[in-house]
């Protein structure tokens, strides 16, 4: 993977972790690097997904890649957010 690739990942990561966290009503008790590395990682299981459904590559902009991750990412940002509130 190249620096570009690297640095598009985090960014993307950065966008699909807000939006999620944007899905989650309520206040949610993590940091934004906590939201940057759950988005990261909803970026790539959900890309991941999305191929193997098929849907990875379509035309135009690919919206059910992005459900996914999107999806992914607020089940991320409220698993985190519970695991906080119980400590």
């Amino acid at each position: 993977m190249e620096i570009s690739g690297i640095i598009s990942a985090v960014v993307i990561g950065i966008v699909i972790g807000v939006l999620g966290r944007l899905v989650v009503p309520g206040r949610q008790r993590i940091g934004i690097l906590w939201t940057i590395a759950v988005g990261i990682v909803a970026a790539l299981i959900g890309s991941a997904l999305a191929a193997a459904f098929g849907v990875a590559d379509t035309k135009g902009v690919d919206w059910v890649e992005w459900l996914i991750q999107i999806a992914l990412a607020a089940l991320g940002v409220a698993a985190l957010d519970r695991a906080k509130a119980r400590r």
